[in-house]
């Protein structure tokens, strides 16, 4: 046999045993509902025997990841090359665009978690179902967000796929455990919650509202607890997409994320919290006034020491873009603003977006 031959068959051995692996991770993701068959069952307290033949068993497709739009444009985030196809079944190192070595004014509770979860990086990142999944697992932040203004970023550092993978807040009345043994939307599934899901719905009491466009690995979900007004808004990639609840009253909350996904994960790359001061209402106004520039403060003519001091306290809000609250300019932060319909100029782009218009609607950013 030529040289050649050898090589072309060794080749052939080599992509076969890829594609061979492939298969099996693709199962391994499809375990979450589909390799387990857990999905359909609802488990009670009674002691009369399940009902297996109303279990109905989805196909493997159903666990392909979503695509959703990445805070980043990096080989490993991006579907547009063959790296970002393998990636579905073995990840990668995670790429840290986006994150900044900063204080965290709280992380993951080790305590208060489901026992499907694993926590790393000094208890920033939470893996859900490290090997399959046979329910939902949740976990709560470590610190109950108080009086003041509260903002997170959390970025989902896995494929995003499954009944659902959420974030979002909770008191602490919210049972982390109930449905360790069912797939569902656990944040939003009762008047405790509220959650965002990654396929763009908004949860809360069991019921479903279209907020945004989906989103994916890579994403960057940020969230504003403004108690001050009682408001909470959501945030995709460092842009709004709406204002999600509203007269929140003064129930206290804690940061939330829960998942069905077999081996996803979800990343805290940013906590903090400021009171609502005169110094934060000013910052405020002015990311209003300049909506369109990537940070406030390079184009303010700020003394040097201002700057840094505004960066370390507020950066938060000099940074972030809230374009879609200034459609009218007249529109003072904290009042009541209508409701807009379509998707934003900055997701236009979003698959989502340009299929489903209605979708989108939501409320119009505020800020205090």
């Amino acid at each position: 046999m030529s040289r050649r031959s050898r090589n072309s068959r060794a080749w052939r051995y080599v992509w076969g045993g890829i594609r061979r692996d492939a298969d099996a991770r693709a199962l391994a993701l499809a375990s979450e509902s589909e390799g387990c068959g857990y999905e359909r069952l609802e488990f009670s307290d009674s002691d009369s025997e399940a009902d297996f033949s109303t279990v109905v068993v989805p196909p493997v497709p159903s666990a392909v990841p979503v695509t959703g739009e990445s805070y980043c444009d990096c080989d490993s985030q991006t579907g547009s090359n063959f790296n970002h196809r393998l990636r579905a079944f073995y990840q990668i190192n995670d790429c840290h665009c986006g994150e900044d070595d900063q204080d965290f004014d709280w992380v993951w509770d080790d305590c208060s978690r489901s026992t499907a979860t694993l926590l790393s990086c000094d208890n920033r990142k939470v893996s859900f179902h490290s090997e399959c999944s046979r329910g939902t697992a949740a976990i709560r932040g470590s610190k109950e967000l108080a009086e003041g203004q509260h903002f997170w970023e959390i970025k989902m550092t896995s494929p995003v796929y499954g009944t659902d993978m959420m974030v979002g807040i909770g008191t602490c009345d919210v049972n982390l455990d109930k449905y360790r043994h069912s797939f569902c939307s656990l944040l939003g599934k009762d008047a405790d919650s509220w959650g965002l899901s990654y396929t763009g719905l908004l949860h809360h009491k069991g019921d479903k509202t279209n907020f945004s466009c989906r989103f994916g690995q890579g994403s960057i979900i940020g969230v504003h607890l403004d108690t001050w007004h009682g408001t909470l808004t959501f945030f995709k990639n460092r842009k709004c997409i709406g204002v999600a609840a509203t007269e929140l009253g003064n129930r206290r909350f804690y940061p939330m994320a829960c998942s069905t996904a077999a081996k996803s994960s979800m990343k805290v790359i940013r906590s903090c919290s400021a009171s609502t001061s005169l110094l934060y209402l000013c910052c405020a106004r002015l990311r209003q006034l300049l909506p369109d520039c990537m940070d406030t403060l390079d184009v303010l003519p700020l003394p040097p020491g201002l700057r840094q001091l505004l960066n370390n306290k507020l950066g938060w809000v000099l940074s972030l873009n809230c374009s879609a609250a200034v459609e009218h300019p007249d529109t003072f932060p904290g009042l009541s603003a209508p409701p807009r319909a379509g998707p934003s100029s900055s997701e236009s782009d979003s698959e989502g977006c340009r299929s489903k218009p209605k979708a989108c609607q939501r409320k119009r950013c505020r800020w205090t």
